[in-house]
């Protein structure tokens, strides 16, 4: 268990300091000034509390965790194995609840980031007055961007090979058009190694690009041309 549970922790607690972040950042723009924005700020402080708990309870996990280590020399004489299956009987339901407390945490976190997500984009869909710029997207880059929005996108960078990105179907994406959008800051790679693959996700700035800047496009069939003076339409019969 200590082996799964502590890089459980790390990683909460990372969640627990992008969030802080994110949060500072909203905190101290104009998006403040967007009618509903403070219920999106509540929902995004409320992801640093339950995240916190959750790593909180998985500590607890750890500490209450029986660990089977030699007792002290001279002690009284006693049966390890039934000694360390009493131990780890008593321990059982304590490591059960803390371990659903942490994951019930875990998924309220989840469901208020997702919340937030949503959020900003309806607020600033809803007060477009309040709309940050946004990069204008070219029709290939905003192909990509659709792409990367149904899910699935994973960037590979193995060691001493080309880096390889492709959307949810396996199809590769290039990578200028990923780039700029990289680079704007409209999708966002998650995870910090460079030899394992990646998830893609659309930030909510790329949402919006999506829902605002969606290009025109070509009707595959031309309009039909007015009928000429003097031409009869076929009549019902």
């Amino acid at each position: 268990m200590l082996r799964q549970v502590g890089p459980q922790i790390l990683a909460i607690h990372d969640l627990v300091s992008r969030s802080l972040v994110r949060l500072s950042v909203l905190d101290g723009s104009q998006y403040t000034a967007v009618p509903g924005s403070r219920f999106c700020l509540d929902t995004l402080s409320g992801v640093t509390a339950s995240a916190s708990i959750a790593a909180s309870q998985l500590a607890r996990a750890v500490g209450d965790n029986p660990l089977d280590g030699a007792v002290f020399a001279g002690g009284p004489p006693v049966d390890a194995e039934s000694v360390r299956q009493a131990r780890h009987a008593e321990a059982s339901p304590v490591l059960a609840e803390s371990l659903a407390t942490a994951a019930q945490h875990l998924e309220l976190s989840a469901t208020c980031c997702q919340y937030t997500a949503s959020a900003i984009v309806r607020d600033l869909t809803e007060h477009p007055e309040h709309r940050p710029d946004l990069p204008k997207l070219s029709p290939s880059q905003y192909a990509v961007l659709e792409r990367i929005a149904q899910g699935g996108t994973r960037r590979y960078a193995p060691r001493n090979r080309p880096v390889r990105v492709t959307d949810g179907d396996g199809r590769t994406i290039h990578a200028k058009p990923f780039g700029v959008l990289e680079r704007e800051r409209l999708i966002r790679v998650a995870g910090t190694s460079s030899y394992v693959s990646q998830d893609v996700v659309v930030t909510a700035a790329g949402q919006l690009a999506l829902d605002f800047q969606q290009p025109h496009r070509a009707q595959a069939t031309s309009p039909a041309k007015p009928p000429a003076p003097g031409h009869t339409a076929g009549r019902k019969r």
